[in-house]
Parts: C-alpha cells; structure tokens; sequence
C-alpha cells in the first residue's frame, strides 16, 4: 500500500512539475488592465464645480501596452448641465432653451506615452467628454474633442490641451485651449504634496460679447495611501469668479470657481 501511494505521488509529481515550469515560463502579456473607482466631496474641473459642490461618484479602467500606446474610459456624476443657468441656456450663452437633463460625464481617451531622454517622458493623445440626456432641440451640446501633449520631468508635468470641438457647449469656441503644470514630492511619511496651476482660454465670440469665460485656476493639497486607499485634501480656487461673471453660476445663484477645500478617496486595482 505504501509503495502505491509512493509511486502515485511521484507520478503526480512528475505532471505536474513540467505544467510548473510552463506557467513560469509562459511569456507575460505585452498588456495590462487597470481599474479605478472614488468619491469626491465636490467634482472640480480645471477648478470649475461640475456637481453643485456636492459629492459625486466616479470610475474607470486603463488598458495600456508595454509600446506605451493606451485607451481608457472615465465617468463621474454630475449636474452643470441640469443646472445651468438661464443665461447658459440660452441663445445669449450655449445656444437652446428650455429644461436639460444630463446627470454623467463619460471620457474615452487614447494616446502613446514614452520617452524623450532620460527622465524626459511624453504624452500625446485624444481625449472625447461625452454627456448623454435629454436636451432642447436648439441647444448646443456639451460633447467636447480634445487633442492633448504633455512633458514630465521628474515630479513636474506641464500640459496643453487643445479643443477640435465647440468647447464644453460655448458657441463657436473651436480652438480653445487649456495649459497646466502640475508638480507632486513626497515630504515624508508617505505624505504626498501637490500643486497644480492652470488657464483655460475660451475662444467664443458669443462670450465676448458679455463677459470673457476664459479664467486661471490653482490647487494646493496633500494625499497618503492608507488601508488600501489613496486620500487628497484639496484647495482649489479661480479667479472665474471675478472675470466669467454669471457664466460660472448655476440657476442656484452657486459661485462655480469660488474656491473650497475637496476631499477624495480613491480604489485603485
């Protein structure tokens, strides 16, 4: 009996020895698949509140190639567009009247990251805001094609993004553009401080015709991974408060730019 058991276990050894050996061997795949969800106390956008500065909810994947070429999709609840001012909605502001119902924000990107020279990085991509709900027939929608490159040199990381597309619903705002440098060091025990400053320029003679929309917005805050979770404490301010005027408030009489602290807590997976 014990010299069964003996010549059964080395046979068992003996399969599955060589399937070890295969899986170890087995060539890692040229792709990975990456995951994110997070709550937000307020979702700003290049410093603008997209959710009435309430709490939103949101999440995405990356799929990336060892080339460095990647797609991903990003989503987030929001409420602008619900609550947009009369002056938005109308032919004055974005072009349409009458009632919106539009509660998600749905980004599908791709692009091609790589290197320049040592600790010189690159990012070129396309990147497409898409908002799907109910609109006035007249209205100008927010869906919005952006072109973006970008250069990182050690914790810095300077952007351009530029719209091919009416931007964000702003009649004839084609060729708008957003530039930003954003900065991100360790200060010890795993404490993370960021920085971030930004201009968005609106390129719309509709607006001109009132007040400029275009504005700079600014971010100073800390973050630390903690039970398998990242947090950031925020503050992010604009000056959209003074120049835009009543472009960046909502139908609530809500100062969109005015600045507030915002606290994230992210899943990465």
């Amino acid at each position: 009996m014990k010299n069964w058991i003996l010549a059964s276990s080395l046979s068992v050894c003996a399969i599955s020895a060589p399937s070890a050996v295969l899986a170890q061997n087995a060539p890692k795949s040229d792709w990975s698949l990456s995951g994110n969800v997070s709550v937000v106390t307020d979702y700003r956008y290049r410093g603008i509140s997209q959710s009435n500065k309430k709490p939103a909810i949101q999440g995405g994947f990356d799929l990336a190639h060892s080339s460095g070429f990647y797609v991903g999709n990003w989503n987030s609840s929001i409420s602008w567009l619900s609550d947009a001012s009369a002056f938005y909605t109308t032919n004055s502001g974005a072009g349409g009247s009458g009632n919106i119902s539009s509660n998600i924000e749905m980004d599908f990107y791709a692009g091609y990251k790589g290197e320049i020279a040592k600790g010189l990085g690159f990012d070129v991509g396309a990147l497409y805001y898409y908002y799907p709900g109910s609109y006035p027939s007249d209205f100008n929608k927010a869906n919005t094609g952006e072109i973006y490159g970008a250069l990182t040199y050690g914790p810095v990381t300077g952007k351009v993004s530029y719209a091919v597309t009416d931007l964000f619903g702003a009649p004839s705002s084609k060729g708008s553009y957003y530039i930003d440098l954003s900065v991100g060091f360790e200060i010890g025990s795993g404490f993370m401080l960021n920085a971030h400053v930004g201009h968005q320029r609106v390129d719309s003679a509709s607006f001109r015709t009132t007040k400029d929309a275009s504005y700079t917005d600014w971010k100073l805050g800390i973050s630390k991974d903690f039970a398998g979770l990242n947090f950031a404490l925020d503050y992010i301010d604009t000056n959209a408060k003074g120049n835009a005027g009543q472009f960046y408030r909502n139908k609530f009489d809500k100062d969109l730019g005015k600045g507030s602290l915002v606290l994230t807590a992210k899943k990465t997976f």
